[in-house]
């Protein structure tokens, strides 16, 4: 072989390894949230393709009714970073630790957030340097209740039991911020957001500046602003939209009154199973009402009802992945473990009342 054939054939070499790097490169940017997203409506449309508008229309209009809590949380978050106000925040909330974690409970208990619909709040919240145990308190017993919802479950399933539900959720409050307050007394559950809304509010306590409440004046300012709200507010975008795709997907395969037939038949069984299905599946707390009513008809014990109701309104699969987007391992594991062991020991001890009574 000849000299220029040698190199010729080097040339090619190399221009065959550099574009391979080059689409290698390429494609490790393709964000992966939005590329699962791509693949799921890809395979809706292919497999069953009369499901793909309901699925398209659900997870849109799911988007569009949490836009404003995205939007909000979002603009807060980045306001109290940009101004410095974050350290007034995590100051207040530093030294009162079981106060905070009692009216957390009880404010979330009556706040209109579901399972979902929490998750920018908490995540603005903790990047402003709340600490955990009290947003942990809020985020558990937010979903579970609301004043419209009070009213609908007292009219449909009666005051004892909607009363027992209010109970629940202040108690799975309570449970979550003072797990989170013993742990944290073993040195566990530090620095609990990820990525783009990791903790700036952890670091921001620490100085004494103070806030600068009209930073619009400031154009470093100004910049650090615009560049939270893209990052944070495309970060929760993406990921919320994903788990509003799956949960569209859930409710047209697998509806909650399908899932609670199975735990009708289930007997002494139920609670625990309702807990183990309640926790991944999702359950709308007013969709809950009529279906839970029905459910009990059906021979589906309070308790059990009470458990599934509780557990699938704590969480499901697309709040689980929306949650773990935000925060750390640790803190999505804790977040699964009291929604679990919280909803068996609600059921367990609604029974032993309803025994007693």
């Amino acid at each position: 072989m000849t000299t220029l054939d040698q190199q010729t054939t080097e040339n090619a070499k190399n221009f065959g390894i550099s574009g391979i790097k080059r689409l290698s490169g390429r494609a490790a940017r393709i964000d992966r949230v939005l590329l699962a997203a791509a693949a799921i409506l890809a395979g809706v449309a292919l497999i069953v393709p009369a499901e793909f508008p309901g699925i398209v229309d659900f997870a849109a209009g799911a988007i569009l009714d949490i836009a404003p809590f995205i939007l909000v949380s979002v603009a807060l978050a980045a306001y109290l970073k940009a101004s410095g106000a974050d350290r007034l925040i995590g100051h207040a909330f530093r030294g009162r630790a079981r106060e905070t974690v009692v009216l957390a409970a009880l404010v979330g208990a009556f706040s209109p957030f579901c399972s979902c619909g929490v998750i920018p709040l908490i995540a603005a919240l903790l990047a402003s340097g709340v600490p955990l145990a009290p947003v942990m308190a809020f985020w558990l017993a937010s979903p579970l209740m609301d004043p419209e919802m009070f009213i609908l479950l007292a009219a449909t399933l009666g005051l004892p039991f909607t009363i027992a539900k209010t109970v629940a959720a202040v108690a799975m409050g309570l449970l979550g911020g003072s797990a989170v307050l013993a742990l944290q007394r073993r040195g566990w559950l530090q620095d609990p957001l990820i990525g783009a809304l990791s903790a700036c509010g952890a670091g921001a306590v620490t100085s004494d500046a103070r806030p600068v409440w009209l930073f619009h004046r400031d154009a470093d300012r100004r910049q650090a602003f615009w560049k939270e709200t893209r990052h944070n507010g495309l970060f929760l975008g993406k990921w919320l939209g994903l788990a509003f795709l799956l949960e569209a997907m859930m409710l047209a395969w697998i509806p909650a009154d399908t899932v609670g037939a199975w735990l009708a038949d289930l007997g002494s069984l139920s609670i625990p199973a309702a807990a183990l299905i309640g926790v991944p599946a999702y359950l709308n707390g007013y969709a809950a009402i009529p279906t839970t009513d029905a459910l009990m008809q059906l021979g589906l014990s309070q308790a059990a009802g009470l458990t599934f109701m509780v557990a699938g309104g704590v969480t499901s699969i697309p709040a689980a992945i929306a949650v773990k987007a935000v925060v750390k391992g640790h803190v999505f594991g804790l977040y699964l473990a009291v929604s679990l062991i919280g909803a068996c020991a609600i059921g367990f001890g609604y029974a032993a009342v309803l025994a007693l009574v």
